[in-house]
């Protein structure tokens, strides 16, 4: 079905197809490649979405999503790891490869990554050129409160392991994203 919509919009449904056939077989027995493969499958999804509806999406979206997706993908991993203990590599095999302690390095390094990469896009001629306005700047405080707000659920409420939960019932984070898409709106429409 997918074939007839667009032919990109395929291929990338076909390379989604593969990772998860590549993940179920082997990708998540392999630590690290694990964490990017559940990432890719996120990144495949916006990409196939971006297609089917004919929007084009800037390289710096992408490297956003990117890292978004490993910060929360690293972060389920943490989870499931604290949260099981010593019952962890039964859920999962990989998890016995890991350790909180280097979990909460990568995590480290693609918080940073998130961050920085978001505050590059909002300042890029691209972006600038494109809205007209280099304010949105500005939206970076929300995005990193958001950032430190979901890694203070996971370690002190022991939250992790489903996002969309966790977005979804959260007060602060909540009230952070809709003062971002408000604070986005008044910077492009006004």
């Amino acid at each position: 079905m997918s074939y007839y919509l667009r032919l990109p919009f395929f291929l990338v449904v076909l390379l989604y197809f593969l990772l998860q056939l590549g993940y179920s077989l082997f990708l998540k027995h392999v630590v690290i490649l694990d964490i990017f493969a559940v990432a890719c499958g996120f990144i495949l999804r916006i990409i196939a979405g971006a297609l089917v509806i004919d929007v084009e999406m800037s390289s710096w979206f992408l490297i956003c999503a990117m890292f978004l997706a490993l910060f929360l993908s690293l972060s389920k991993r943490r989870h499931e790891l604290v949260v099981l203990g010593d019952q962890a590599e039964y859920h999962r095999k990989v998890l016995k490869k890991y350790s909180p302690y280097l979990l909460d390095q990568m995590i480290a390094v693609v918080t940073a990554s998130t961050v920085m990469a978001y505050s590059l896009y909002t300042m890029s001629e691209q972006t600038v050129g494109k809205f007209g306005t280099k304010n949105l700047v500005f939206t970076t405080p929300f995005v990193l409160f958001g950032i430190f707000r979901y890694l203070y659920l996971v370690h002190h409420k022991d939250l992790g392991g489903r996002p969309e939960i966790i977005i979804l019932a959260d007060k602060p984070l909540m009230v952070d994203i809709v003062l971002w898409v408000l604070t986005t709106g008044v910077i492009l429409y006004s």
